[in-house]
This record gives C-alpha cells, sequence and structure tokens, in this order.
C-alpha cells in the first residue's frame, strides 16, 4: 500500500511524504455537501480528522487510514441536545438511545430541577419518586438500575466519568435536589428558607459548578409534582432563594440557570429572571411555548427578551421544534377510556389478550356507552381525554401537523361513526398499537406558525426533546432529526426554514450556549463529531413502546433511518442504524474554550 501510494503521488505531482513517512490522517470523509454548522451555505468538501479533531477542510486532502465517501450525502457536525433527563440512564445505558440513534453527540442533562445528587444516604426513592412523577420515567427502572455510589453532586460526577459512553454528556445542579438535601422534608414540602439554608445551596451548587457542571436548574410549574401529587422542591421559591443560588452564576462566571415556568404571574417570573441575568451576566433560559389558556402569550414573552437584551440582559427562550403532545395508546400512561369502568375490568390484561377483549361487541358497546363520572377532576385533566378536535390518529408517515380535517372529529363525522368510536377503533389498529396525537403547547392555532416565529427568533435556543423522559405519554427525542425532514424538507402547511440555519441553531448555537465552544462547528482545530446523513431516505418512523429500560420497564421510542455515520471524537458510534461498539463519549466538566487550529502537514509539490 505504502508503495503505491508514493508512485501515485509521483504521478500526481503531490508529496505526502516526510522523513520517509507517509503523513496520513485517521480519517478523510470525501465528496460530502458539506454543512459546517455556521449557517453558511453548503458546499462540496472533504473533512479530514487526527486523534479525535478536525484537521484539515477542502479540497485535495490527502490520504487517511479510513476513506469515507459521502458523494450524494450530507456532512454536518454531530446535534448539541441541550434539554434531556439522562440522569438516571447515564449509569446504565452508554448509548444515550435515542438521542444517539438521532445523531445527537453531545447531550446536557439534569433540567427542570430534578437530579440525583446531591443525595443524602437513605434519601434516594424520595429523588427516583420525585424523577417518575415530573418526568414519567418509571421508578422501578431508576430503582434497578442506578447504584448510588455518590453522596455529593462532584461524586455523581466522578462516577458518571468512570462508566463508558458513546457519546458526551454533561450536567447541571438540580434545585430539587439541592433543597432536599440541605432542608430535608422541608424543602421536599416547599417551605420557605432561611438565609441561612441558601446560603447553603449556593454553596453546593457553587461546588457542582467548579467540579464541571454547565448550569442549574429550577422548576417553577405547577405541572411539576413528585409521584406523591406534591410539587417539585424548589416550585413556590421565593425571590430570595432563587437568586441567592443564580448569583453563584456569576461568583465562578460561568454556566446557565434553565427555568422551567407557568411564568405566572408573568411579571413577577420574568423580573427575578431578568435580575440573575443582569447581575451576573450568565445566561438564563426558560421554556417558551404556546399554551391554549393564553395563546398570545409567547409574543409577549419575545418582546420581554427584546426588551430585556436591549438592557444587556441575558434571557433566552428555549423552544421546541414541534409541539409537547401526547400520544394516547393502549400501552401509554393514558388514553380516552382509561377511567371507564368497563375498561378498567381488562386494563392489567397483557396487550394481546386486552385487545382481544376490546374487540368484543359487548365490552366495546359497554365501555362506549357508560363514559365515567369526572366530577372532582381538575378541568384540564377531563377536557384532555375528550378533546376530539384536539386529538388525531398517528399513522405512518407520522404527520406532527394535522390540519383540522384529520381530527378523531372530522374522521368520524366522515366515517358516519362517534368520536369516541373511532378514537377506539383507532388505538386497536396493529393488533392494539395505533397511536392517538394530542398537541398539547405549540398548536392553539392548528398549525406551525407561532413554532415558526418562536424558532426564528434571534435570541432563541433550540431545545425540549427531554431525551429520556416522558416514557410513558411523550416521545421527542427525535426532535432534531424533524428539523430535517419536516422543516427543511417536507412540510407543506407553510414555509420552510433553511436547512442551514437549522443545522447552525441545533449545533453550533446550542454548544456555544452552554460554553461548549470546542464542536457544532467543521472546523480545523474543532472536536471531530459528525453525522453523515442520508438526507433524501432520512426518515423518523411512528412510535412505539419498548420495554427495554431495567425491570423490564416500558418506555417510548422512534427509529429513524438514514443515519449512514455518527461520529463522536473521531470514531464512529453508529453506522446504518447499529451501535458499533466504539466508547469515544466523555464527561464535559466546565466551560471548553474554542481549540486553535495545530499547524498540520501539507502536501506540497
Amino acid at each position: 500500500m505504502q508503495a503505491f501510494l508514493r508512485e501515485l503521488s509521483y504521478l500526481v505531482g503531490i508529496r505526502f511524504f516526510k522523513e520517509d513517512k507517509i503523513l496520513m490522517y485517521d480519517m478523510v470523509i470525501r465528496n460530502g455537501t458539506l454543512i459546517d454548522g455556521s449557517g453558511a451555505p453548503g458546499q462540496h468538501s472533504d473533512v479530514a480528522i487526527t486523534a479525535g479533531c478536525i484537521v484539515a477542510v477542502g479540497k485535495d486532502i490527502g490520504p487517511a487510514k479510513k476513506e469515507i465517501n459521502a458523494a450524494g450525502l450530507l456532512v454536518t457536525p454531530g446535534w448539541v441536545d441541550i434539554h434531556t433527563h439522562y440522569d438516571g440512564q447515564v449509569t446504565w445505558d452508554p448509548m444515550f438511545s435515542p438521542s444517539s440513534w438521532n445523531g445527537v453527540t453531545t447531550v446536557v442533562m439534569g433540567n427542570c430541577g430534578v437530579g440525583f445528587a446531591p443525595v443524602e444516604p437513605g434519601k434516594e426513592d424520595y429523588l427516583i419518586q420525585l424523577m417518575e412523577g415530573v418526568e414519567d420515567i418509571p421508578g422501578a427502572a431508576l430503582a434497578e438500575g442506578i447504584d448510588w455510589k455518590w453522596e455529593t453532586f462532584p461524586q455523581y460526577l466522578d462516577v458518571i466519568e468512570s462508566i463508558p459512553h458513546a457519546i458526551d454528556f454533561a450536567a447541571q445542579v438540580p434545585h430539587g435536589a439541592v433543597r432536599t438535601y440541605v432542608m430535608g422534608d422541608r424543602g421536599a414540602n416547599n417551605e420557605k428558607a432561611s438565609a441561612e439554608e441558601v446560603a447553603a445551596m449556593a454553596a453546593i451548587v457553587k461546588e457542582g459548578l467548579e467540579a464541571g457542571a454547565l448550569g442549574f436548574s429550577t422548576t417553577r410549574t405547577i405541572l411539576h409534582r413528585a409521584k406523591d401529587g406534591e410539587l417539585a422542591p424548589g416550585t413556590t421559591a421565593d425571590r430570595e432563594e432563587v437568586i441567592g443560588i443564580g448569583r453563584v452564576l456569576g461568583e465562578v462566571g460561568y454556566g446557565v440557570l434553565e427555568v422551567a415556568s407557568d411564568l405566572d404571574p408573568e411579571e413577577e417570573e420574568l423580573a427575578w429572571m431578568r435580575q440573575v441575568g443582569q447581575e451576573t451576566g450568565r445566561p438564563v433560559t426558560f421554556a417558551c411555548l404556546q399554551n391554549n389558556r393564553d395563546p398570545e402569550q409567547w409574543q409577549r414573552l419575545l418582546a420581554a427578551v427584546d426588551e430585556d437584551r436591549a438592557a444587556g440582559g441575558t434571557l433566552t427562550p428555549q423552544v421546541a421544534q414541534r409541539p409537547a403532545g401526547v400520544l394516547f395508546s393502549l400501552e401509554s400512561s393514558g388514553h380516552p377510556f382509561i377511567l371507564h369502568d368497563a375498561y378498567q375490568k381488562v386494563a392489567q390484561l397483557p396487550l394481546a389478550k386486552r385487545v382481544a377483549a376490546l374487540r368484543e361487541p359487548a365490552l366495546r358497546r359497554e365501555i362506549l356507552d357508560n363514559p365515567p363520572d369526572l366530577a372532582g377532576l381538575p378541568e384540564v385533566f377531563t377536557q384532555t381525554l375528550s378533546a376530539w378536535g384536539n386529538m388525531f390518529p398517528l399513522g405512518d408517515p407520522i404527520d406532527y401537523e394535522p390540519g383540522p380535517e384529520k381530527s378523531v372529529l372530522a374522521q368520524a363525522h366522515v366515517n358516519g361513526c362517534s368520536p369516541a368510536e373511532f378514537a377506539y377503533d383507532t388505538m386497536l389498529e396493529r393488533e392494539g398499537k395505533g397511536i392517538l396525537y394530542m398537541p398539547l403547547l405549540g398548536y392553539s392555532n392548528g398549525d406551525f406558525e407561532a413554532l415558526r416565529e418562536m424558532m426564528l427568533h434571534p435570541n432563541a435556543v433550540f431545545g425540549l426533546s427531554d431525551g429520556g423522559a416522558h416514557c410513558g405519554l411523550i416521545c421527542d427525542a427525535s426532535m432534531p432529526t424533524y428539523l430535517l425532514t419536516h422543516w427543511a424538507r417536507d412540510r407543506t402547511r407553510g414555509e420552510r426554514i433553511p436547512i442551514e440555519q437549522l443545522i447552525h441553531n441545533q449545533t453550533q448555537r446550542t454548544a456555544n450556549f452552554y460554553g461548549m465552544h470546542d464542536r457544532g462547528l467543521i472546523a480545523p482545530g474543532m472536536k471531530a463529531d459528525i453525522n453523515v446523513i442520508d438526507y433524501d431516505s432520512l426518515t423518523i418512523h411512528p412510535p412505539e413502546m419498548v420495554y427495554d429500560l431495567p425491570a423490564n420497564a416500558r418506555r417510548l421510542v422512534q427509529r429513524v433511518d438514514g443515519y449512514r455515520l455518527t461520529i463522536c471524537s473521531g470514531e464512529i458510534i453508529r453506522e446504518n442504524g447499529h451501535d458499533t461498539g466504539a466508547m469515544p463519549g466523555k464527561l464535559v466538566r466546565g466551560p471548553q474554550p474554542q481549540p486553535q487550529p495545530q499547524p498540520q502537514p501539507q502536501p506540497v509539490a
């Protein structure tokens, strides 16, 4: 081989040798359409990798130990997903599935104020039931999968760093765990913290940041409750507490404050977040979603962000790329008939037997003719279960932006049956695996125009995939892939978004937002996290329930086709939809400066 390359080099007038040794890269990706993550137009270019870093981008790149022909394919940075909940799964799943299936090469976990460190010995079960309640991760899986070899947050980082992983991961210090650790039951019960307790919490957060955490997270929404129904710790914490802890970010000079909030009262919530950002100079990000209760609130929030930024603030709306929606099926945590007494007769049967029973005319009629008494239940809950005009069959191919004519209500009219009958029969399709999709946030107008405006806001950051969470009702870890399939390629009910902008927002922008300046861009010196994608065949398949968590617990996942290669730190971790076994992933400790390109040997004529 060496002799052949030598002769070839002489023929083309190029020398790749120094001191009689061939100068070879570890890997070169050739002939692909490079979309580098900067937002610049795509171009045909080759990418060379050595020692886990990108060392050359351009034409006429020399030979490599491994040559990859990417003709007809996209070459992009690996996705950086900043809103996940792999805090437990990180201890047993080296792949961070399903995020890695979707080309994600870096995840940030510890969002929404929940996580597993610090923890007082003997209090582990509380953090499990908190995570189960807030993020719908099966408690049995967490109890069996986590070994709890830590107490403090730095110890937690040490433990998860010692476990092999395929992709990179970063953590945030969660308010709920910190508050419970400092205040015990008083913290869990959302009692007021004393000045001394606030100082103690701030010290723990500072310790976590100095050990490598990329931020601090808290929750302010009444939707986040522990399994017993109690509000998550910190939900009602006063300004003194959240601002007192938030100031730590300014003291260490890095980190993000991530907030899950109902923004009610709106002005008060925005005021304390603004104060933290303006005092510390550190980014403060909050979930910005359209809600049916106040469908225009998102516009006020974006206006408030603009005002804050003009005053030197750091408020950053974190926006989703499709609605936050629940998936109703016979296998999920809920569906329109789950409260019916007649359904409860068969609710515990294995799926196949349950489907057979539900197909029996007598039971079908009993369920449909006898709706439950919903008196005393929250209105939002009861309305959700019968909102037929906002409920849609999720078929194949999947459609997350369906028109009103595709609703259960409209389809029932076409088929000459009641909406309840149509929903019932839809869930029985595919041997009981039929799915009903209900967009809860981001679909008040029945289209994606509000989402699009939020995504295009210059100060917004992409997030909210919730990878690893909401195992029984939501399946949004495919959002990074959805950017390409829907927003860049397939959308028909409105304008699309240029693919270069979408990729920039999911790579360089998300990476830089959390201070990871060494990734998210294909350029010399940067970390070699790369996707090679068959764009034309890129497909997200319908959600399916699998039982592959510890304790055989369930979770919703979506399979994807079209990722030819996913590369992390220069190693191929997935190829044509299969794990390779490579484990180059690392814990990201603290901010990462943008590397300086190292001089590389260049071929000379």
